[in-house]
């Protein structure tokens, strides 16, 4: 059967050549009807929504991917890696247990904890706390119907104007999901999950819900995890051009921390974990949400309001105890005629946090040392206009204008002065241009210049009694690329470069300012996000990505031109995937030539490394499926991910190993 490609609807893949080892010009987008199918004992049964969002990111002038459920069936989906792992530009490494490290075009990568820099949602509706800081873990992978990815400032229709973009986890409805369907894993570590959702639809109406829980010792000491979580949906069609539907997400989330090790560890010891102080991160969270669609003649407005409430129980040198609120709005009109089409949309989110430290008393709460009350609030209006130009030119123009406060009532600070008011606003306007150039029906080439903006969080703004002054973190963005389909090879491939001004990173300014998060001076993000799919038959398929950092100071008075530790300059990915009658077995490898930078005077980079995996299933009847997920095989042991220092030292506990060698199984079946 001959291949169609739409331009922008599938899987975005990058590529360097194993062989020659050098960058292929070339990334892939695979349509939704290529990507290998298990309609029986999948999540979903239906792509129709998949396909929506392929072709709506089609439409935009840069770097997007949607991820489709098909594409991480096969694997134990311990965290955001293992749905994320294969799309172009987004550097995702495990820390430990479900903590994993989440980075697009470098997007907060002096944030050795939680996220910046990027707008997390579900269903369209932001995770991120109002002062934009966040936690992945709420996102569960195993629920998704597919993930939607805007890298940078194509993520403008998500109202994000951030460095890194945004990633949307989109759930299942009754319409895509009906019947029930049932997931259970077991593995290495002691590790078990299970899954059971059941959809229906019934004229108007549809439900669909899901419950999963998850419990493993973890594959290094103190790193035990269990979870119980909920999602679930309700949709109502109220007349032919007005739909609404309702959302509930409940997570229970308990996860030991069993924090960096030395180097040295970090590659002899990796199994060993820290018991000091019974450090954990459990997480209590309640999101509803509704969204409701009108069709308004040529246009279709999208009305969403939504509320999250969250407890944080997080001893670390201290037990930091948050009781948190965010509320918030969003609209969105997206209207189109002939050869003009226009979004408009805007946000609101405001929140309240409850912030109480207490002595930690080996992960129990004594003597009271902090308490504030922190409020804040971020704002945007946005829109994006398109015109063709010819049947092959598009030209887009948008901008989105963001306001934000952060405001902390310090009310007791362990016998140091309290009754301390502190607060910072921010407003930044960025404006956005691109093109679309059809090359061909199955081959498009795509340019943008954009601005970004990031305001600084709590964790950022009140690292003292009183805030320090950390400023919006800006930046301009160039981006071409091109995606497209010819003969075998289908392609996503994305060059960018970001001037940025006044990073947030975490370096000593000075002696006598006391704060761990400054705004750097000038930096640069240059990079390639690319992807390359090979389909030699119709059943042997080659998947690579290829992702290529420099990130680096600008003539910076303390660090000159040095590179920016964390991130390593080349990560390769690959998958060569068979597919014969009921079996279908994929082995895969992840290859960094060199370690990344530990330090910001570049005196320590760590070794590169090479993790061999293999994933496969066999349909063993109409209805169930089993398979297999394979890590580590060779049993590497490297350091992954970095805190990183100034000037790092043997004895500096820093570093994160890769994950160890293990094996996964499980079974799926639909009724």
């Amino acid at each position: 059967m001959k291949l169609t490609f739409h331009p922008g609807s599938a899987v975005s893949l990058t590529a360097l050549s194993l062989a020659l080892g050098a960058v292929l010009p070339a990334a892939a987008q695979e349509t939704l009807e290529d990507a290998p199918k298990i309609e029986e004992t999948i999540l979903v049964t239906s792509t129709a929504r998949a396909a929506a969002a392929m072709e709506q990111a089609a439409k935009t002038p840069g770097g997007t991917d949607v991820i489709p459920y098909e594409e991480f069936a096969d694997r134990f989906l311990v965290s955001m890696r293992d749905t994320l792992g294969f799309s172009p530009g987004v550097y995702t490494q495990p820390r430990y247990g479900q903590e994993v490290r989440i980075s697009i075009r470098g997007s907060g990568i002096s944030r050795g904890f939680h996220m910046r820099g990027l707008t997390l949602l579900q269903d369209g509706a932001p995770i991120n706390l109002a002062d934009d800081n966040g936690d992945f873990q709420e996102l569960e992978p195993i629920f998704f119907d597919h993930l939607e990815v805007y890298r940078g400032a194509n993520a403008l229709r998500f109202g994000s104007g951030t460095l890194g973009g945004a990633v949307n986890g989109v759930t299942p409805t009754g319409e895509t999901a009906p019947g029930v369907y049932v997931r259970a894993d077991v593995g290495s570590f002691e590790t078990y999950r299970g899954l059971v959702s059941a959809g229906v639809a019934r004229g108007k109406l549809d439900a669909w819900g899901a419950v999963s829980a998850d419990t493993s010792h973890g594959d290094r000491d103190h790193v035990r995890r269990d979870s119980v979580r909920f999602q679930g949906n309700l949709g109502y069609q109220v007349t032919d051009a007005v739909s609404t539907r309702f959302y509930l997400s409940l997570n229970d989330i308990d996860q030991e921390l069993p924090g960096a090790l030395t180097l040295s560890d970090a590659l002899n010891n990796p199994k060993k974990g820290n018991f000091a102080g019974d450090q954990a991160r459990d997480v209590k969270s309640v999101r509803v949400q509704n969204q409701t669609r009108i069709m308004l003649g040529e246009g279709e407005l999208a009305l969403g309001v939504f509320l999250n409430d969250k407890d944080l129980y997080h001893p670390i040198f201290q037990v930091l105890d948050y009781s948190s609120q965010d509320r918030g709005i969003w609209a969105r009109y997206d209207w189109e005629r002939g050869p003009f089409a226009l979004t408009v949309g805007a946000e609101a989110r405001e929140g309240e946090t409850d912030a109480k430290r207490y002595v930690n008393l080996n992960g129990r709460s004594g003597a009271l040392t902090f308490q504030a009350d922190q409020e804040a609030w971020t704002a945007n209006v946005y829109a994006e206009g398109r015109y063709s130009v010819t049947d092959k030119l598009t030209l887009i123009a948008g901008a989105i204008y963001a306001e934000g406060e952060r405001e902390q009532q310090l009310n007791f600070n362990n016998g140091a002065p309290t009754d301390v008011f502190g607060t910072a606003s921010f407003d930044e306007f960025s404006p956005k241009f691109g093109l679309l150039y059809d090359l061909s029906p199955e081959i498009q080439l795509y340019a943008n210049y954009s601005r970004s903006a990031e305001f600084p969080g709590f964790s950022e703004v009140a690292q003292v009694a009183s805030f320090v002054p950390v400023d919006a973190q800006t930046a301009w963005t160039a981006e071409i690329g091109t995606r497209g389909r010819a003969g075998i090879a289908a392609w996503d491939v994305s060059l960018y470069s970001a001037d940025i001004d006044g990073e947030m990173l975490q370096f000593t300014v000075g002696p006598d300012i006391p704060a761990s998060t400054f705004n750097a001076g000038k930096t640069i993000h240059r990079g390639i996000e690319a992807g390359l799919d090979l389909e030699f038959t119709d059943w042997l398929t080659l998947r690579q990505v290829y992702q290529y950092s420099d990130f680096r100071f600008d003539g910076d008075a303390q660090y000159g031109d040095n590179a920016l530790p964390v991130v390593p300059e080349h990560v390769y990915r690959a998958e060569l995937r068979f597919t014969q009658d009921r079996f279908t077995i994929a082995p895969n490898l992840e290859w960094v030539p060199e370690g990344a930078w530990a330090d910001y005077t570049n005196t320590t980079q760590t070794d590169g490394y090479t993790l061999l995996g293999v994933t496969g299933s066999y349909q063993a009847t109409g209805n169930i499926a089993l398979f297999l997920d394979a890590r580590n095989l060779a049993g590497e042991k490297a350091a992954g991910d970095i805190s990183a220092v100034i000037t790092a030292a043997p004895a500096s506990a820093i570093y994160y190993p890769v994950e160890r060698r293990a094996v996964f199984g499980g079974i799926r079946a639909r009724f």
